[in-house]
């Protein structure tokens, strides 16, 4: 039996970003790639980590790597349409 989560807050929302972010961060590769898309560099990632704008662009990203968004969902107990709530709720 699965139990139900909460349903995605705010502050459910931050979690689920800041854990793709780490996520994302984690392997050169994607890091690079996520820098060059959205023409961040490595310190403005840093000073923005924290702003919805750039936490709903890290889970937009995501989304548009379906390998990488199942790989994320695995890793950190996180349901798919969850990363969508939470895009939704950052995005306002």
């Amino acid at each position: 039996i699965k139990k139900r989560r909460a349903p995605v807050d705010r502050a459910r929302a931050e979690v689920i970003a800041l854990e793709a972010l780490r996520f994302i961060a984690s392997e050169e590769r994607r890091l690079a790639a996520f820098l060059e898309e959205s023409g961040l560099d490595v310190a403005t990632l840093k000073a923005r980590a924290g702003e919805p704008a750039l936490l709903a662009a890290v889970l937009d990203a995501l989304e548009r790597d379906e390998s990488a968004l199942l790989a994320f969902t695995s890793t950190a107990d996180v349901r798919v349409d969850e990363v969508a709530l939470a895009k939704r709720v950052l995005e306002g």
